[in-house]
C-alpha cells in the first residue's frame, strides 16, 4: 500500500488535532523518499485507529478508502493465520465500528456476516450499531442470537449497550428481562451495569425499581448518585432529589457537575430559592460556577424562584455566554412579567450581530399578546427568513400564536397552510387562533381536518374547542368534546377545562345547570371555575347567584379583587347601591386593589398606551376636549347614558363614567392627531367633523 496517498488522505479529512500523532511517521517517509518507503503500510493497531477515527468523526469517504485499501492488502483480514487472529478481529470489529457509526447500516452487516471470526465486541459493535440508529427490532432480535447461540458469550458491556438504548416506557418490560440475565449471570456487583439499569428504569418511568436498584448496589461512584438525584429531578420528585442529595454531599463521595445541575433542577421546580442559595454556594466554593451549564441551570433557578435579578446578575457577569443562557435570560424575563424587556434585550442581541438560535426565536415570539408591536412581530418574522428558520416547527407555531395576538388572523392561516409539515401544536395554534377571533365554527372544522391527518389532540386542543363552543353557544358540542376527552383520547379533564364548560353554559344563561356542573366535579373547583360563574352572573344580572360564586372566591382568592369587582357591576346593574358601596368598601377594607385596565393603539411603530383617568398623555387635554364634545354630539342624537354603571354618588356620573372610561376613543382621536400633526387647531376641527359624521353609529356603541 503507498503511504504517500494514505498521508495525503489523511491531511485532507481527518481534524488537525489528529495530525500530530502522525507526524513521526509522515516525517520518516518524507526523509527516505526510497522505493523501500514508499513501500511502508500501516500494521493493524494503525489501521484500527484510523477506522476509529473515521467512525467518530463521521468520516464515511475515507473510512471507505481505508476499507478497499485493506481489501488490497489482504492480510489484513485474512484469518486462516491462526498467529494473526486476533489481529484480523481488531480490523473487522473496527469495520463494523466504523460503518455502525456513520449510519450504514447495510455495509455494517454486510462486514458482520462476511467476518471469518467473531468475538464478543464483535456482536456488542452490531447491536450498539443497531440499537443506536433506532432499528430496535434488529437490535433486539441479534441480541437473542447471541444469547441463544451457546458460543458466544455476552459481557456487561452487551448488558450496558441493550440498557441504553431502553429509554422509553414502551422498554420498561425489556428492562425488566435484562435485569433478570444480570442476576442469573452475576452481573448484579458491576458498577456500570448497575448504573445503567438506574438510568433505564428512569427513563422508562418506573422510578421505585431504580430505586430499588440503587438502594441494593454494595458499592456506589458519583455516576451512579448522580443518576438516581438526576432521575428523580427529571421525573418530578424535586423534594426526593434534593433529600439524596444532601445526603450524597455529606458522604464520601462528592458531587460532580451533572449532580449540581440536577440539583438545580430539583429546586427550580420546587421553588426552593434557600437551597438554591446553599447549592449556588458550594458550586462557588468549588469554582465550577464559570461552566456555562452550570450558569445557565442557575439562572433558570433564580429566574423560576421569582428572583429575577440574580438571574440578571449571572448573566451579566458571565464571561461567556451561548445560546442556552441568552434563551433562558429571555424566558426569565417574560416568564415574570417583564415581557417589553424581554424583547427589548433581544433586539439588543439582535443589533449586536450575537448569533441567535430557533430557540431564541420562539421564546420571543411567544412574549407577543393584544399590547404588542406588530410591527415589531413582522421584523422578527422578516429576520426568521433570512436566517432559514421557516422550517422550524416550534418557530412556525410562534409565528401563528403572535399574529393571531396581535389582531392579523389572516397571517396566522398562511403560515400555517405554508408549514410543510405540521405537529399537534401547531394544530393546537391554529384552532386557538380561530377560537381567540370568535370564529367557532371554523375552528371546529380543522379540528375535524387534524383527525383526518392522524394527529392526535392533546388537552390544549380541547380547551381551544370548548373555548370556541363558549362563544357560539354550541353547549351540547362542548359536553361531547368534554367527554371525548377521557372516554376517546384517555386525558383527564384539568381545572381550566372544567372553567371552560362553566363559562360556555353561563354565556348560554345556563346559570343553575352550570352551578350543578360544578358540584358534581370529580375534584374541587379551582379558583378559575367560581370565577366563570361569577363572570356569567354578572352578564346576566343575577346577583343570588353572584354572591354565591362570589363568596366561594372569598375563600379562594381573598388577595383577588374578580369578585368584588363583578359582584359590585351585578349590584350596579340591579340599582342596588347600597350594596355596591359595601362590597367595594369591603375590597378597600381588605388592602385589595383593582388592577389598572389598559387600552392601547400602535401608530408608526410606536405604542400608546391608556388608563383611565389617563392625564400623562402628552395631548390628554385635547383628547379629553374631544370626547367633551363627542358626548354632546351623542346626546344631541339621542343616546342616553346607562346610569347603572356610573359611580355611585358622582355628579353627573353618566358623563364621568363615559368620559373616564373611553379610553378606545382616546385611541382613536389619537389617529387623526397623528395624521394632521400636533397643531391644535387642526386636531380639533378634524376630530369634530370626525364626530358628526359618525355620531349616529356612537349613539349605539
Amino acid at each position: 500500500m503507498k503511504s504517500r496517498w494514505l498521508f495525503q488522505k489523511l491531511n485532507s479529512y481527518l481534524p488537525s488535532c489528529s495530525s500530530r500523532l502522525f507526524s513521526p511517521l509522515k516525517t520518516l517517509i518524507l526523509q527516505n523518499p526510497s522505493s523501500e518507503t514508499s513501500n511502508f503500510a500501516l500494521n493493524h493497531v494503525d489501521i484500527s485507529f484510523l477506522l476509529s477515527l473515521c467512525g467518530r468523526e463521521g468520516n464515511l469517504r475515507l473510512g471507505s478508502s481505508l476499507h478497499a485499501s485493506i481489501i488490497k492488502s489482504f492480510g489484513f483480514l485474512d484469518g486462516n493465520d491462526p498467529n494473526n487472529l486476533r489481529n484480523v478481529i481488531v480490523v473487522w470489529n473496527s469495520l463494523l465500528s466504523m460503518y455502525s457509526r456513520c449510519g450504514e447500516l447495510r455495509e455494517a452487516t454486510k462486514v458482520f456476516d462476511h467476518m471469518p471470526v467473531k468475538d464478543t465486541i464483535s456482536w456488542n459493535s452490531r447491536i450498539s450499531g443497531l440499537l443506536n440508529n433506532g432499528d430496535f427490532e434488529m437490535g433486539f432480535r441479534v441480541f437473542k442470537q447471541l444469547y441463544e447461540s451457546g458460543i458466544y458469550q455476552f459481557d456487561q458491556a452487551t448488558l450496558t449497550t441493550v440498557l441504553t438504548a431502553c429509554d422509553k416506557p414502551d422498554f420498561c418490560c425489556v428492562g425488566k428481562m435484562i435485569h433478570s440475565l444480570v442476576f442469573i449471570y452475576g452481573y448484579e456487583r458491576e458498577i456500570t451495569v448497575g448504573n445503567a439499569l438506574i438510568t433505564s428504569y428512569f427513563r422508562c418511568e418506573c422510578c421505585s425499581l431504580a430505586r430499588r436498584v440503587f438502594d441494593e448496589m454494595s458499592e456506589k461512584n458519583v455516576v451512579t448518585w448522580t443518576a438516581v438525584v438526576s432521575g428523580l429531578a427529571q421525573g418530578q420528585f424535586y423534594e426526593d432529589s434534593l433529600k439524596l442529595f444532601g445526603k450524597m454531599h455529606g458522604g464520601p463521595v462528592a458531587p460532580n457537575s451533572s449532580t449540581y445541575l440536577s440539583s438545580l433542577t430539583a429546586c427550580s421546580g420546587l421553588q426552593a430559592i434557600r437551597e438554591g442559595r446553599q447549592i449556588h454556594g458550594l458550586v462557588l466554593k468549588l469554582g465550577v460556577d464559570y461552566d456555562l451549564c452550570i450558569e445557565s441551570t442557575l439562572m433558570d433557578m433564580y429566574s423560576k424562584c421569582g428572583s429575577l435579578e440574580d438571574a440578571w446578575k449571572i448573566f451579566e457577569s458571565a464571561e461567556e455566554v451561548d445560546e442556552v443562557s441568552m434563551t433562558v435570560i429571555l424566558v426569565g424575563l417574560a416568564q415574570n412579567g417583564f415581557e417589553e424587556e424581554s424583547v427589548q434585550v433581544f433586539v439588543k442581541i439582535v443589533k449586536n450581530g450575537v448569533v441567535i438560535d430557533p430557540n431564541m426565536i420562539s421564546v420571543i415570539l411567544g412574549v407577543f399578546g393584544s399590547d404588542t408591536s406588530l410591527a415589531l412581530g413582522k421584523q422578527i418574522h422578516s429576520l426568521i427568513i433570512k436566517r432559514s428558520f421557516g422550517s422550524n416547527y416550534f418557530v412556525n407555531n410562534g409565528l401563528i400564536n403572535m399574529y393571531s395576538k396581535c389582531g392579523d388572523l389572516g397571517d396566522s392561516i398562511k403560515i400555517f397552510s405554508r408549514m410543510p409539515q405540521r405537529n399537534s401544536v401547531s394544530w393546537n395554534s391554529m384552532i386557538a387562533a380561530f377560537a381567540r377571533h370568535g370564529n367557532g365554527p371554523r375552528a371546529l372544522q380543522l379540528y375535524e381536518e387534524m383527525r383526518l391527518e392522524g394527529v392526535q389532540p392533546t388537552d390544549v386542543t380541547f380547551l381551544s374547542l370548548l373555548h370556541a363552543c363558549a362563544h357560539v353557544g354550541l353547549v351540547e358540542k362542548g359536553m361531547e368534546f368534554l367527554e371525548s376527552m377521557a372516554k376517546d383520547y384517555g386525558i383527564s379533564p384539568r381545572m381550566e377545562h372544567y372553567a371552560c364548560v362553566v363559562d360556555m353554559m353561563g354565556r348560554a344563561g345556563l346559570l343553575n345547570e352550570a352551578k350543578e356542573f360544578i358540584e358534581e366535579l370529580p375534584e374541587k373547583p379551582g379558583v378559575l371555575v367560581w370565577q366563570a360563574l361569577l363572570g356569567a352572573c354578572s352578564i346576566h344580572g343575577n346577583s343570588e347567584m353572584g354572591k354565591y360564586a362570589a363568596n366561594q372566591l372569598f375563600l379562594h382568592a381573598p388577595e383577588s379583587p374578580a369578585p368584588y369587582i363583578l359582584l359590585a357591576n351585578i349590584y350596579s346593574s340591579e340599582g342596588r347601591w347600597t350594596e355596591r358601596a359595601r362590597t367595594i368598601k369591603k375590597m378597600k377594607d381588605m388592602g385589595v386593589t383593582k388592577e389598572t385596565g389598559i387600552s392601547w393603539i400602535e401608530i408608526e411603530k410606536e405604542i400608546h398606551r391608556f388608563v383611565v383617568e389617563d392625564r400623562m398623555h402628552p395631548h390628554a387635554k385635547i383628547i379629553y376636549g374631544v370626547l367633551g364634545e363627542l358626548f354632546k354630539l351623542m346626546t344631541d342624537e339621542g343616546y342616553v347614558p346607562d346610569k347603572r354603571n356610573a359611580p355611585y354618588g358622582a355628579i353627573d356620573g353618566a358623563l364621568e363614567n363615559m368620559i373616564l372610561r373611553s379610553v378606545s376613543w382616546s385611541s382613536t382621536f389619537l389617529l387623526l392627531l397623528r395624521k394632521h400633526g400636533s397643531e391644535t387647531q387642526h386636531f380639533i376641527e378634524a376630530a369634530n367633523s370626525f364626530m358628526r359624521m359618525d355620531a349616529k353609529m356612537a349613539a349605539f356603541c
